[in-house]
């Protein structure tokens, strides 16, 4: 998947979290998943925990922030 495709995942509205950046479609923020990683998460474990997150969500969340 591109770049441009990983990051169309991610959107941002204030009317969302007050304009943090979202996964699309739902209401966990960029930086909720990379504090996930951040403190061991595995993309396994978050993709459990998280259902309907895909594995291209998370990095996303990675490529957005960097």
């Amino acid at each position: 998947m591109r770049d441009q495709e990983l990051l169309q995942r991610i959107h941002s509205t204030p009317e969302i979290l007050t304009g943090k950046p979202v996964i699309r479609g739902t209401r966990l923020s960029v930086d909720f998943i990379l504090n996930l990683l951040a403190h061991g998460a595995t993309f396994e474990e978050i993709l459990e925990e998280y259902q309907g997150l895909e594995r291209e969500d998370i990095l996303g969340c990675l490529l957005f922030a960097t």
